[in-house]
């Protein structure tokens, strides 16, 4: 029998750890009705459970990109994996709100350090022909996690309870572990005499910090509040220090000459963009579906798997024909799919059909699988080895930040179509039906954040059209 070469091996090993990790924040959405109810907690520190892991994976991912391009990545990956397991076993044990809440942090550490690495070790080990198939394949698996997770975490929850959410992690997670550990390996040197660029990790770690939290404060709290205000100033201030520190840096944490690449420049500005426009997607259909369509929150769930099926077929014929073709068109006419799906949403009202319903998140799942996998073909296909960590580490960044806004825009613009008391309702999955949900404002508001997201999605696509076509690195 022939052996199975490397690069399926390490392919294998890192869409397991994606699948395990979006999985698992995917059923947990079904899970947070139960968890609102048995722990006996409020709607705001359940939007924290949420809200946590995207904010310190988008903190920690650069220094953690960073880090492994100086001693390696397997050794990270391995631990990333070990840890994520470990917390989700104590998630599982959690005794009220913010014990969940800590454990989902240090879970976050865990599947930070995982998906920094990922695509680097993925484009470590294929060659640049094959890179953009082995990145979608990748994406698939991710759309499939993304799928599963309602299903699972809504018959989990059902039968043995919320916790089991977290306990189905743990077998995953030792075999991941395991595999990892055993079947990865460094395939590039890494270069010596590597200085840790502390000044500029604890200036960008600060500002990304202050700007994000400012973002979930405003949505959720209000734009004038004193806490959204300090956040966007001390913020502002750390990037500023960051940018000038990482100017003068010989060995940055974050090489913000990535951003003078053409081709890296747009590719990353349009994955931002990209995530901005369909990182609340999730969540404002939530609220729909429960609260106008009067679902359960496992019907609700499942109602969002078009999205995911779609982009399980997108991602790797995408990522395929990105190897061939290149990366800018497909990217861009993904993105421009991507807002045909949200035009369609910009027509929502309480009488849209299912029908219609699954169909515009079945667009928006396509084009969403055709920008994603050539853009991080290009991304990853466009670095030297040394860099693929910080590369990789940049646009998870870049694409969960654009999530984070996204999130605090929405709740920002919907929350006024809905009292407090039906919000928290609606989160407890006590309510199912619109009492307490000013119907016409809430559908108004819901269309003027499709329109928004969709603005930005066509943004993202003329950002992405407008990328370089072939890197010049010796001018970096």
């Amino acid at each position: 029998m022939m052996a199975i070469q490397y690069k399926w091996k390490a392919l294998s090993a890192t869409s397991l750890g994606a699948f395990v990790s979006v999985m698992n924040s995917s059923a947990l959405l079904i899970a947070l009705p139960n968890i609102t109810k048995e722990l006996n907690t409020s709607m705001i520190l359940v939007i924290w459970v949420i809200m946590s892991y995207m904010l310190s994976v988008t903190i920690l991912v650069p220094a953690i990109g960073r880090i492994a391009d100086m001693f390696g990545r397997k050794q990270l990956y391995v631990w990333g994996f070990l840890i994520f397991t470990i917390a989700s076993l104590f998630a599982g044990l959690s005794q009220n709100g913010p014990e969940l809440l800590l454990m989902r942090i240090i879970q976050s550490v865990g599947g930070a350090l995982m998906v920094a690495n990922s695509a680097a070790i993925v484009t470590d080990a294929f060659p640049r022909t094959e890179l953009g198939r082995a990145l979608g394949i990748n994406a698939m698996v991710v759309a499939v996690g993304f799928t599963l997770g309602p299903v699972i975490g809504g018959l989990f929850t059902s039968l043995l309870g919320w916790r089991w959410v977290f306990f189905f992690n743990v077998p995953l997670g030792i075999v991941g572990t395991i595999w990892a550990w055993l079947q990865i390996r460094e395939v590039e040197k890494m270069p010596s005499n590597q200085k840790f660029d502390w000044p500029g990790a604890i200036t960008l770690t600060g500002g990304l910090f202050g700007i994000l939290m400012a973002m979930s404060f405003g949505g959720l709290y209000g734009w004038d509040s004193m806490t959204t205000i300090l956040g966007f100033i001390i913020g502002a201030i750390l990037m500023a220090l960051f940018i000038y520190v990482e100017s003068i840096s010989k060995q940055p944490v974050l090489d913000l000459t990535f951003f003078k690449n053409r081709l890296l420049g747009f590719a990353y500005t349009s994955t931002l963009f990209n995530g901005i426009a369909n990182g609340a997607l999730t969540f404002l259909l939530i609220f729909y579906l429960q609260g106008i369509k009067s679902m359960n929150p496992f019907q609700a769930g499942l109602m969002l798997t078009p999205f995911a099926l779609a982009m399980m077929i997108a991602a790797p014929i995408s990522g395929i024909l990105s190897d061939k073709y290149g990366s800018r068109e497909l990217s861009t006419i993904g993105l421009l799919v991507m807002a045909a799906g949200l035009f369609g949403f910009t027509f929502i009202r309480a009488q849209t059909s299912f029908f219609e319903i699954i169909l515009w998140q079945m667009i928006m799942g396509f084009g969403s699988g055709m920008f994603n996998s050539p853009n991080n073909n290009a991304i990853m296909g466009s670095v030297p080895a040394n860099k693929r960590g910080i590369a990789s580490g940049t646009r998870v960044m870049m694409n969960n930040a654009g999530s984070v806004v996204s999130i605090a825009l929405a709740f920002a613009i919907t929350s006024s179509g809905m009292t407090p008391k039906a919000m928290q309702a609606l989160f407890a999955g006590i309510q199912i039906g619109s009492e307490g949900i000013f119907i016409d404002t809430f559908i108004q508001d819901l269309r003027i954040a499709f329109y928004i997201s969709l603005f930005i999605s066509i943004t993202a696509a003329i950002l992405s059209f407008m990328r370089g076509k072939k890197p010049v690195w010796d001018k970096i």
